[in-house]
């Protein structure tokens, strides 16, 4: 057995789950760093703080799983202390507490300041906006608002992150003047729910008031916007993305489904004909605008014609970016008293069949960047490539650009102008102009 350190404990924090649970970390770490705390991320440490997702079932697993291997590495005396906070902590603390009591202590999704007090820190009021950034530097989440009001029938993120709060504007432009002055060049807009950001706070949606004032921020030259719910969604946003150069020409509205009868037992308030006019609008007053979607497929009642309806809409949508997932039944949502009656293996092979037709869709949008130019920002060097993005590609989840490195040097975190020479699926290959 490790014999304990007297001396200044290293504090590792561990994120698992969606840049909503990043940037929470991210707030964390900077606070214990304030306090004089020695703090990693994902590295060794005297003290293990796990940051959970409990979204759906994987994610639940994935968390469950990572708290047993730090509770084994406890017992074996490898660390010290193991807390655990965030949205399945948040959910399932009492069955936690039961199911796993050899972590010292389970925190919620709002219960920073105590959370500090067992790390041994104090929460600093005048820290709000300093985080200790994950990504790397040249891009940064910025979360605008917490918790959602949504009534959607499947999702428990109001159960674990309570109701919508959004940030006001002015603390917001100060977070991205401070990201901006330690080199972040993108900033990436993230919320339950960005439509409904304002309304709180200003009696009206007001993303575009905010957006007005971010592109004011010197030294941010991209800004993009993720996770837009379709109903009442603002549509003067639209024409500030057509006229805001900084302002990406790509948006994440997760759309779930089509089928109006099952949009409507989703509680998503609108129908097969309303997201088609939506989205007719995007296209008409942002012509090149990039729009990525996630689907669930599964969910009770979707029947295979209801299923054919969805994959025949997302043939002619031919979205630019999109993702899909199987209906996870959860408890202690109003969907919970449907019939859970798809079966695994039919959700599963229906996430397959609109994943390889959204993989056709992706190789021959493809291909129409063959000889086109692309600004691109430069994320990381992988082997013997430099891989990039364009405006129209958040990182880790869309398409990315590579520039062979063996006759060419480009700085990471830099933007260049890339000629496209052949495409993939989902990676384009270019070369520097």
């Amino acid at each position: 057995m490790r014999t304990k350190s007297v001396g200044k404990k290293k504090i590792n924090v561990v994120t698992l789950g969606c840049s909503k649970n990043v940037y929470d970390s991210e707030v964390l770490m900077s606070q214990l760093k304030a306090n004089g705390k020695e703090v990693v991320h994902e590295d060794r440490g005297d003290i293990v703080v796990i940051n959970t997702c409990g979204f759906i079932d994987n994610a639940k697993e994935e968390s469950i799983n990572t708290i047993l291997d730090y509770v084994d590495a406890k017992n074996r005396g490898e660390v010290e202390k193991v807390f655990v906070t965030g949205c399945l902590s948040e959910r399932y603390k009492p069955d936690l507490i039961k199911e796993i009591p050899d972590v010292d202590q389970y925190f919620g999704t709002r219960d920073l300041p105590v959370l500090l007090k067992h790390l041994g820190a104090d929460y600093k009021h005048e820290l709000v906006g300093e985080r200790l950034t994950t990504t790397p530097k040249h891009y940064a989440y910025l979360k605008i608002s917490e918790g959602c009001d949504r009534p959607c029938s499947f999702c428990a993120i109001p159960l674990m992150r309570g109701g919508h709060i959004s940030t006001p504007i002015e603390k917001l432009v100060l977070e991205a003047q401070k990201l901006a002055k330690k080199g972040t060049k993108e900033l990436i807009l993230i919320a339950q729910d960005l439509t409904y950001y304002g309304l709180d706070l200003y009696k009206k949606r007001a993303l575009g008031d905010l957006l007005k004032e971010l592109v004011k921020v010197e030294g941010v030259e991209w800004i993009r916007l993720h996770y837009a719910f379709p109903s009442g969604f603002p549509e003067d946003v639209l024409d500030i993305i057509r006229e805001e150069p900084k302002i990406c020409n790509y948006i994440d509205i997760p759309l779930q489904h089509i089928n109006s009868d099952l949009l409507k037992s989703m509680k998503r308030g609108t129908t097969h004909e309303k997201t088609d006019a939506l989205l007719g609008k995007f296209r008409e007053k942002v012509p090149d605008m990039a729009i990525r979607t996630t689907l669930i497929v599964g969910y009770p009642g979707e029947t295979e014609e209801r299923f054919q309806e969805l994959k025949e809409w997302v043939r002619e949508q031919k979205f630019d970016r999109l993702g899909c997932f199987t209906y996870s039944h959860e408890e202690n949502t109003t969907a919970y008293v449907l019939e859970d009656d798809i079966p695994q293996e039919v959700k599963e092979a229906r996430v397959e069949e609109i994943m390889e037709l959204q993989s056709q869709i992706s190789w021959e949008k493809n291909q129409e960047k063959i000889g086109k130019v692309f600004r691109c920002i430069f994320d990381r060097k992988e082997g013997n490539y430099f891989i990039g993005r364009t405006e129209y590609d958040s990182p880790d989840v869309d398409n990315t650009v590579l520039v062979s490195a063996e006759d060419t040097y480009i700085s990471i975190g830099e933007f260049a102008d890339v000629k496209i020479t052949s495409a993939e699926e989902f990676d384009l290959y270019g070369e520097l102009v």
